[in-house]
Order: structure tokens, then C-alpha cells, then sequence
């Protein structure tokens, strides 16, 4: 029994094992490709999200599987000859005997050595493949079709360059475990094809703002007002430039102004505000209620509260105002057809030189396409056949000016609405802003509507939040006066 290798016996009885013996297999020939695959990602950080899928959550866990399979297998022998390896009375020899003690040492060498290796492979994958989870690659363009609309919006918005973990779940175990439980979730419904079209906004999924946005934007600083200058363009021949120019008044939320006042009086320590709504988008907001520092309330209502509550079966639930009750798109921002069109062509991927590119632009993207290549199609066959009738000479001579305006427009239909997911115009509303078609925003409860019992209103007054300097003006006197013009 004494020449017996103990590492000896431990390979034969793998080798007596069918589990362990592919298990081994799997394992031999998965960790040099995982090794390369791990070492190149981190060197060269890539970024294409189906290459990170294939090692961290196939080729991975099949590394992990081949590791159980061994240990499964060696634990599990059968006949008299494996099982004795494991008895009390065979290890107590190893530490008894002179001659097997020194065998014993290289043999315990050899299994820290292969469990070593074993414990840095499997680290290192667990590192990545974490890190892979978390990345904006993941979470983006994985669930290519799916997560299309948002992940374009994304990257089109002003937080293009913070990760998607950072809002979505911030800092802490509780919520990276919450996430991965809903990601769970929602990998299965896109496996199995139930999910829905279009995603709902995930308004009573998010943490509270004060753990996610308040770590970078701190609104109880003194902001002051901000003048808001934003560059439109008429549907005429010329595409006419005008400007609307608002004074924005930011205010703060107290700390180091001496009280607080502005928009950001609405989150301020001293003001609570807690709304009931009556639909999952917090659209109609029939009841809010104010609670000052020394503990005084007042309830504004609408006249059909009772009615609208008593429809939810719940009464509406209660829900304290934060930084998302406003900014509940700060990075997925879809735009509306004439605001779409209008930055396009103030950053130049629309020629404003091209007659009625605004108005014709405008009548195309807002028909209805079954796909997104319909739409491009359509639209390109449309906008040449009208200038080819209307402007035969201009696009004979200068035909590249209305390549680069299809291209402009086609920008614009496609970085707002994808049809296979059933986002259109006006699906996804802005509550920071309000228009005459879909977005609501500050009305939902500035509508001199919502009265307390001492009759007094949440008012509607256009000057509460902001000041209009300058509405659709070709040449603003306000913009000549700050830019010295007028001197």
C-alpha cells in the first residue's frame, strides 16, 4: 500500500469516472481559449458585446461545469480500491510513516499547484465576467432588437458617457443583486419572446434619485437662473432661422442660498411633496400635497379626485417628488418630429440651403412605416421625386446637397422610432419640458386646477419657472443686446 501515490490514485480513480474523465476534457481544452479570450479583453477592452457573451456566459460557465464534473466524479468512485483513498485510516499513514510523508508533501504541492491555477483562472473570470455584466455593452446591444430605441437614445443624450449601472443601480449590494434578479427576468422574456412592445419605462423600478443622480448633480447648490437659447427653423422656402429665448429660473434648494426657491424649490429638504397618480406612467396626477419644515400641510385636488383615485382600486399610491418626477429622461430622450428635424439641421447633416427641407422633411417622418427600411426607403423615394419635379436644376447641379438631406433625415426618423418595437412619435413622453402635442410635463399639476380647501391653486403662470424673452424671432433684440450687437 505504501507505494501507492496518493495524486496516482486521485488521477486513476478521475480516470475510472466518465463524469470526471469528460469533465477533464472540458476542462483542458476550454482554459487555454478562456485564458486568451480574458488576456485579450483586458489589454484591448472589447467592445463588441456578442464576443463578451460567448466567454463570460458560455464559454465560462462551461470552464465551471467541467471543474464540478471533476470533483463530482472523484468523490463518487466505485469499488473498495477508490473508496479507501478517503478513509481516515489510509491519511493517517501518510502523516505516520517517514517514507510516505515525503511523498506526501510533493503530492500536496502538485494539488495546491493545479488548484492554484484552477483558483487564478476562475478569479479572473469571475472579475470580467462582472465587469461584463455591468458594462453599457451588455446591458445595450445584447438584446440587440429589444433594447434598440433605448440604447439609441442613449447615446444621443447628454449622458452618453456614464454607464448605464451607474443610474440604474448605483453603489451597494442591495440594489446589484435587485438589478440581476430583474435582469434574470427580463433575459428570459426576450429568450421566449414575451415581452412587451413598446418597453414600459420602469417609473416604480428605479432607485430614489437621491442614491443615483444626487451623487453627481446636487441641487441644493445655488444654481441661479439659466438663459435657455434654443435654434429653430420655420417650414418655408428658406428653412428660416428663429431663436426662442428663455431665462430659466433654476433657483436652488437651499443650503447655501439663504431660502429656497426656483424649480429646484420643489426638492428642497424643507418642502416635501408627496402626489398620488392614477396611472403606472404618473401621467394624471389628480392630489399633492405640501408639507412645510414646521409640519403644516396643504392638499390641492383636483375637483374629480375622488372619481379619478377611486378608479385605481388602490386610491392612487402615495409617492414622494424627487429628481425623476421631472427629469424622467435624462439619458433616453426621444425628440418630437420638429424638434428632431431642427437639430439636424443646426448641426449641419441637413442643408438649410435646400428650399422646404424642413416642411417636406416633416410630412415624411411622421407617416406611418412597418420597419425601419420601409421608412428609409420611403422616405428617400419621396423627397427625390419631389425635388426632381419642384427643383429639376438645383439637384441636377448640386445632387449631392440632397443625398446629405435623406441622410439628415433619415437620421433623425431613425434615432427616434423603431417600428418593431412600436415606438413612434409621442410614445415616450419628456416631463421636463411641455408642447401643444405629447408632452404634458409641468401641467400635470401646474394647471390652476388643483385647489387646496382655503382656495388657493398650483399656478399655471408661465413666469414661475421661466421667463420668454423670445418666442419663433428671426432676430431676437435680446440676443443682440448679450452679444453686444447693439452697441
Amino acid at each position: 500500500m505504501g507505494q501507492f501515490d496518493m495524486v496516482k490514485d486521485f488521477f486513476l480513480g478521475i480516470s475510472r469516472s466518465r463524469i470526471s474523465l469528460i469533465g477533464g476534457m472540458i476542462v483542458t481544452v476550454t482554459t487555454p481559449f478562456l485564458l486568451s479570450y480574458m488576456l485579450a479583453d483586458t489589454v484591448w477592452h472589447i467592445k463588441n458585446p456578442y464576443f463578451g457573451a460567448a466567454v463570460y456566459l458560455a464559454l465560462g460557465p462551461v470552464f465551471l461545469g467541467g471543474l464540478a464534473m471533476i470533483f463530482v466524479g472523484a468523490f463518487f468512485f466505485r469499488g473498495e480500491r477508490d473508496v479507501h483513498l478517503f478513509t481516515l485510516q489510509y491519511m493517517r499513514r501518510y502523516f505516520t510513516e517517514p517514507d510516505m510523508f515525503g511523498r506526501l508533501r510533493r503530492n500536496v504541492f502538485l494539488i495546491v499547484l493545479l488548484t492554484s491555477v484552477n483558483f487564478a483562472v476562475f478569479s479572473m473570470f469571475l472579475y470580467r465576467a462582472y465587469h461584463y455584466m455591468e458594462s453599457t455593452q451588455f446591458c445595450g446591444q445584447f438584446c440587440h432588437v429589444v433594447m434598440a430605441p433605448e440604447h439609441t437614445a442613449y447615446e444621443n443624450s447628454p449622458h452618453s458617457r456614464v454607464s448605464c449601472v451607474e443610474c440604474h443601480i448605483g453603489s451597494g449590494a442591495d440594489w446589484f443583486v435587485k438589478s440581476k434578479i430583474s435582469g434574470a427576468r427580463q433575459l428570459l422574456a426576450v429568450a421566449t419572446a414575451t415581452y412587451p412592445t413598446p418597453i414600459q419605462t420602469p417609473v416604480h423600478g428605479l432607485r430614489p434619485a437621491r442614491d443615483t443622480c444626487e451623487e453627481c448633480h446636487r441641487p441644493e447648490l445655488f444654481h441661479g437662473d439659466k438663459l435657455n437659447v434654443t435654434k429653430r427653423f420655420l417650414p418655408d422656402e428658406q428653412n428660416s432661422t428663429v431663436h426662442d429665448v428663455l431665462l430659466m429660473k433654476i433657483g436652488s434648494a437651499g443650503d447655501r442660498a439663504q431660502s429656497s426657491h426656483g424649480i429646484h424649490w420643489h426638492v428642497a429638504p424643507e418642502n416635501k411633496i408627496t402626489y398620488r397618480a392614477t396611472e403606472h406612467n404618473r401621467m394624471v396626477i389628480p392630489e399633492v400635497t405640501l408639507t412645510k419644515a414646521d409640519g403644516t400641510t396643504t392638499v390641492f385636488r383636483t375637483s374629480d379626485a375622488d372619481e379619478l383615485l377611486a378608479g385605481t382600486g388602490t386610491e392612487g399610491d402615495m409617492r414622494e417628488m424627487d429628481c425623476i418626477d421631472c427629469h424622467n429622461r435624462p439619458s433616453h430622450i426621444y425628440l418630437q418630429p420638429d424638434e428632431a428635424l431642427d437639430r439636424k439641421l443646426a448641426e449641419g447633416d441637413i442643408p438649410q440651403e435646400l428650399p422646404y427641407i424642413k416642411q417636406q422633411a416633416l410630412e415624411w417622418i411622421t407617416a406611418d412605416y412597418e420597419t425601419t427600411e420601409v421608412a428609409r426607403q420611403s422616405i428617400t423615394d419621396g423627397l427625390n421625386s419631389w425635388y426632381k419635379e419642384k427643383y429639376p436644376q438645383l439637384i441636377s447641379d448640386q445632387p449631392e446637397l440632397l443625398a446629405k438631406a435623406i441622410e439628415g433625415v433619415v437620421k433623425a426618423y431613425s434615432e427616434n422610432v423603431f417600428p418593431d418595437m412600436k415606438v413612434t412619435w409621442g410614445t415616450y413622453v419628456n416631463h421636463i419640458s411641455h408642447g401643444p402635442d405629447f408632452d404634458i410635463g409641468c401641467f400635470r399639476c401646474h394647471d390652476d386646477m388643483h385647489e387646496s380647501p382655503d382656495g388657493k391653486t398650483i399656478s399655471a403662470d408661465c413666469n414661475t419657472c421661466h421667463t420668454l424673452l423670445a418666442i419663433e424671432e428671426k432676430n431676437p433684440q435680446i440676443l443682440k443686446t448679450l452679444q453686444g450687437d447693439d452697441l
